[in-house]
């Protein structure tokens, strides 16, 4: 699933096309990842395209009334989240539609806004502002943006393993699988121990980690496992960068242990059993587990 660096690459492909356009319309295939495909299809032609923008995530698309053929003044928001295999890209309307293409939105320049999603685990809206503000107040902080003492009080305050903490979209917006692991890879710190067992420095060390990982991918453009392509259709290079994500049996780069995985909270981690020591309860499980 895309995560921080992917979305913004896509948004920062987005934004060199679509700011200054209006919808003329737009078309719809199939919408059950549509939370009103009605709204979308009416209430979106002859707004203005203001900006594009990353929250999380998600892609939201500001709109602003601008033709006679709009119901309504006042502001919206055009919401994409990606899932697994979304992919939103401006093309040319003579270039062949992709299979599993599934939203239209033709511009006043001729192009056109496709939205293509294989499995449709991804979703659509149309907010208005009330709308968008209550969805803000369900995410967490930016990962970019966060002070050191806010990151602290999120994470060193909670009672729940660190992995979940940071993959936790109320805690954190935009961190998935991929930058959990190799952030707390790179702060040594393991992905089962508890947020509110953490030192300072620790939690300090960690932001540090995540911040700088998460400006390299997006430098990058973004990790390419599986699908992900950005707006331009080109993939993502930071997968040759990973550390630690999918990494198990290989020689951790700094220590020279293998990489192992196990699930924590429900959720697969990838981690060094050296360079990040498991704290005494995972210690005395693992132990048990290789008696038996």
């Amino acid at each position: 699933m895309p995560e921080l660096p992917e979305v913004e690459t896509v948004v920062r492909g987005l934004r060199k096309q679509l700011p200054g356009r209006t919808i003329v319309s737009v078309h719809l295939e199939k919408t059950d990842f549509i939370d009103d495909p009605r709204a979308v299809g009416e209430m979106a032609p002859g707004r203005r395209i203001v900006a594009v923008e990353r929250l999380g995530k998600f892609i939201r698309i500001p709109l602003e009334p601008g033709g006679s053929g709009n119901r309504s003044e006042a502001p919206a928001n055009l919401i994409v989240h990606l899932g697994m295999t979304g992919r939103l890209a401006v093309r040319p309307p003579q270039e062949p539609v992709l299979p599993h293409t599934h939203a239209f939105f033709h511009l006043d320049d001729g192009s056109e806004l496709r939205y293509t999603d294989i499995r449709r685990f991804g979703q659509m809206m149309l907010l208005p502002e009330e709308g968008l503000a209550a969805l803000c107040e369900k995410l967490g902080a930016d990962p970019l943006d966060i002070s050191a003492d806010e990151f602290c009080r999120r994470l060193g305050t909670r009672k729940a393993r660190i992995k979940a903490l940071l993959l936790d979209q109320g805690v954190l917006r935009g961190v998935g699988n991929i930058y959990a692991d190799e952030s707390l890879w790179r702060a040594r710190i393991h992905p089962a121990r508890i947020g509110a067992r953490l030192s300072k420095a620790e939690l300090l060390h960690l932001r540090t980690a995540l911040q700088r990982i998460l400006r390299k991918a997006i430098d990058q453009r973004g990790s390419s496992i599986s699908s992900f392509l950005d707006a331009e259709g080109k993939p993502g290079g930071y997968q040759k960068w990973h550390q630690a994500y999918q990494r198990t049996g290989h020689p951790c780069p700094r220590c020279g242990t293998t990489i192992r995985r196990a699930i924590f909270a429900g959720r697969s981690s990838h981690f060094c059993p050296r360079c990040q020591p498991a704290p005494r309860g995972v210690r005395r499980r693992a132990a048990r587990k290789r008696k038996r």
